[in-house]
């Protein structure tokens, strides 16, 4: 695991004798003058006495949201925007050294988080009842389960635990009220398939929440569910995380939401210099769960606001159930809210996947502008192309159709291509600008861009667009190139007056 750097501005004699946490790196300094040559970033800053103004300056681009504490012998009034600005939190002396001593471990530069694999789920020989496979979306499971808790279902790809590491892991799941489960895991010495360190068993109580894993020894960790009576069971994902304990989720601040289905969505949000624009960035299709385009919009200096989701094998578009959709417009409203923010002070934006969230979510919110780059609206298209463009080339598009479509018919198809169509045409484009880059040879939906300009041609609407030669995933740099500069330059035109000195030196 890689160093945890913390800066701790304060009397060196006074917590040079303070225990730390395991890989944890303590910069004690009294004055702070420079920036380090070798961090991009502290993990966490904990400030002792109160930093003057240029200390402030430093230390700000050096400064995490959610990751700066104060003890009680910092004066507030003389630092109050810069802690503002990172979620400052005020502890006592007692709480920095437990932090220090125990908690900073949370704190680690490389959050983790994937899916098990659903080709890897094998059902138990002791089941004998009818087993359906709903492409990958989930594992369906009917008839009787027996009297006690049996294994019916497992995990054959066993994942490594490091000593004194934990795992947060949530299980998406359905059942009928008469089948009753358990999550049940062991953890094996490496290299050994009898020799047992710990196990653990999670109930359906326990299991309302993410579930931790701990582990005392190094070893490789077999999960399987266990269940009894009679119904139906669905198993439709197993995910596992490199906890943040009571800190967030991905990284220090990450939050998380679930809807009664148990599905996820995250955010992490950081309130830049607290000035207008919102910008809110929905992250793309990846395998590997968490955040994407932290730095990217960090740099900006704008306050932020990443989305992420983690259905399917990398997500499911950001459409969903009625109360997953209530739950994301009410996600990006609160923050909005919190920001004294009105509508035309907010900006959406993402890339393929992300692109449909931004422009979904758009209809509802009516903001400044939407900025997207290989837009992916036809949802139904891309699945048909499957077939067509690209063989083998983004299976999950089956099973986004099996499952918000009903069926892999045609039909589906351009029923699934319409729930898009029909928010967009009701929705009120007048006061957003839609600025998007688009790939002429797109594999996955190469119409997007076109469709959308035809419909809003009779409409009082801007919309601006860039297109670039190449298939869908052929030159993601370029787009992401013009991307940001769309984002500078709304950024220094639109909101001029917003734009402050800290922002100019942060987007430099």
């Amino acid at each position: 695991m890689n160093e945890i750097r913390i800066l701790l501005l304060g009397k060196q004699e006074q917590w040079n004798n303070i225990p730390l946490a395991k890989n944890v790196v303590l910069d004690c300094l009294e004055t702070f003058t420079q920036p380090p040559e070798d961090v991009r970033s502290y993990e966490a800053v904990i400030l002792d006495r109160t930093p003057t103004p240029e200390e402030c300056q430093l230390l700000h681009p050096l400064t995490k949201a959610h990751t700066l504490f104060a003890s009680n012998q910092v004066d507030l009034n003389r630092c109050r925007y810069y802690f503002a600005c990172k979620l400052g939190k005020i502890w006592s002396r007692e709480q920095i050294v437990r932090f220090l001593k125990e908690d900073a471990l949370w704190f680690f530069p490389s959050p983790y988080g994937e899916k098990y694999q659903m080709s890897q789920l094998t059902v138990s020989r002791n089941f004998h009842g009818q087993v359906s496979w709903m492409g990958n979306c989930a594992l369906r499971l009917e008839g009787a389960f027996g009297s006690q808790f049996t294994q019916t279902a497992s995990w054959k790809n066993n994942i490594p635990l490091e000593e004194g590491q934990t795992i947060d892991f949530w299980l998406e799941y359905r059942k009928s009220p008469g089948v009753s489960i358990t999550l049940n895991a062991v953890l094996f010495v490496a290299g050994s398939l009898a020799d047992v360190l710990q196990t653990w068993t999670f109930d359906e109580e326990s299991l309302k929440e993410p579930v931790q894993m701990k582990a005392r020894k190094k070893g490789f960790l077999f999960v399987s569910i266990h269940a009894k009576g009679t119904g139906t069971l669905e198993i439709i994902a197993l995910h596992d995380r490199y906890s943040r304990g009571p800190y967030g989720y991905f990284i220090p601040g990450g939050e998380r939401y679930v809807t009664s289905q148990r599905e996820e969505i995250f955010c992490y949000f950081d309130p830049g210099d607290r000035k207008p624009p919102l910008n809110v960035y929905f992250s793309g299709y990846k395998t590997r769960e968490g955040f994407e385009g932290y730095y990217m919009m960090r740099k900006l200096g704008s306050p932020f606001l990443l989305i992420a989701e983690a259905r399917l094998e990398g997500g499911s578009f950001y459409i969903g159930s009625e109360e997953y959709e209530k739950l994301m417009v009410s996600i990006l409203e609160k923050y909005r809210q919190q920001l004294r923010f009105s509508a035309d002070e907010v900006i959406l934006s993402g890339n393929s996947m992300g692109s449909t969230g931004a422009l979904y979510y758009g209809c509802d919110l009516q903001p400044h502008a939407v900025i997207v780059g290989k837009p992916v609206v036809n949802l139904g298209t891309v699945a048909l192309n499957e077939k067509r463009n690209r063989p083998g080339g983004f299976p999950t598009s089956l099973d986004l159709l099996l499952l918000y479509g009903g069926d892999t018919t045609i039909q589906a198809a351009q029923n699934l291509d319409q729930r898009f169509w029909e928010k967009f045409r009701n929705a009120d484009w007048g006061k957003t600008k839609l600025i998007l880059s688009y790939m002429l040879e797109d594999d996955y939906d190469r119409e997007a861009y076109h469709e959308m300009l035809a419909e809003l041609s009779m409409k009082d609407a801007n919309i601006y667009g860039r297109g670039l030669h190449g298939r869908h995933n052929d030159n993601t740099y370029g787009i992401v190139q013009w991307f940001t500069s769309q984002f500078r330059k709304i950024l220094r035109e639109d909101f001029a007056d917003s734009y402050s000195q800290l922002r100019q030196e942060i987007t430099k």
